[in-house]
């Protein structure tokens, strides 16, 4: 295990340095960050609108008024973030549930300790969806059999919820084939005909959209309900140690989820400060929510496709996982 924790957190690194997305705001922190008083904790987060309450908690302070300095740094996906946090490279890390879920099953001592994202619950009108290029003869999840597909990273809820769409819509999700690509390089790949279809989420699904092309499924409406897409977390161990900085950090996330859900138009503006979306296309962004609790049948849901998918050796222990 403690090979593998090596090998994950190096590949880690080198995701973070390379991934795509940030204009140049891997790595950033508050000004001021080794003032006294204060503690800097850095957090693997992915370059997209799920985040955005982050930064506009930073931005209002609400990290600095409990002694804690945000330092962000950017990654393709959850499971490259997750190894980067049990390995000590971050202190806290961003993730969606079902990647948090394949670790808690291998016995990587990870803890979620606040809220992430959650879908609007509306088809159609989600801020994540399965598209296709302008004028494809793909029309449902369906004709995905036999046809590539592109999500952020595999075995995470891209994947999940993929399958769950193709299902759905009657078809076989072993018949489609699975391509590991950043969401934010996924609208050129789509429109260019590299791939057939991507799972995307905001800001990339404005960008897709904007090229003409269409949604053929709210992948997320199609897993659960209200789904809890995302959560922040730590390690176990860090949280044993340090239990009050972890209580800080809840705390603040709490606010800044509540400001976020409260001021949509600040949280486009933020997003030009992390992403290179263009201003026409971000007023087109679908905003996800933000509620303050995740919703725990929706991640039961979630783990009970993730057991049908062979995605866990052994099931999650979910009171273990969520706080």
């Amino acid at each position: 295990m403690r090979r593998l924790l090596i090998g994950l957190a190096t590949a880690t690194v080198l995701v973070a340095a390379t991934a795509c997305g940030s204009s140049g705001s891997s790595g950033d922190s508050d000004k001021g960050a080794s003032s006294g008083g204060t503690t800097t904790v850095k957090v693997g987060i992915v370059p997209i609108v799920d985040v955005a309450p982050l930064y506009l908690g930073r931005q209002k302070g609400f990290y600095g008024k409990r002694g804690l300095t945000l330092s962000l740094t950017t990654a393709q996906g959850g499971a490259a973030i997750v190894p980067g946090v049990v390995s000590g490279q971050f202190q806290f890390g961003f993730s969606n549930m079902t990647s948090l879920m394949v670790a808690q099953s291998k016995d990587m001592p990870v803890r979620a300790v606040a809220n992430g994202v959650a879908s609007t619950g509306v088809e159609g009108k989600d801020f994540g969806a399965l598209t296709v290029k302008k004028d494809s003869p793909i029309k449902s999840a369906k004709d995905l059999e036999g046809k590539k597909v592109a999500i952020n990273t595999f075995k995470n809820i891209t994947e999940t919820a993929v399958r769950q769409s193709v299902r759905t819509a009657g078809g076989d999700p072993d018949e489609v084939e699975f391509v590991e690509l950043a969401f934010d390089q996924m609208p050129a790949a789509l429109d260019g005909g590299r791939i057939d279809a991507a799972m995307v989420v905001e800001p990339a699904l404005a960008t897709v959209k904007s090229q003409g092309g269409t949604e053929i499924a709210s992948s997320w409406v199609d897993v659960a309900k209200d789904l809890t897409v995302a959560m922040y977390f730590t390690s176990t161990q860090y949280a044993q140690k340090n239990p009050e900085l972890v209580k800080k950090f809840q705390e603040a996330t709490a606010e800044s989820l509540a400001y976020a859900d409260a001021h949509p138009d600040e949280v486009r503006r933020i997003v030009t400060t992390y992403t290179k979306i263009p201003a026409a296309v971000l007023a087109k962004v679908t905003l996800p929510k933000w509620p303050a609790e995740p919703n725990r049948d929706s991640i039961e849901a979630l783990e009970r496709l993730g057991r049908q998918d062979g995605l866990f050796n052994t099931a999650p222990d979910l009171a273990k996982l969520l706080p």
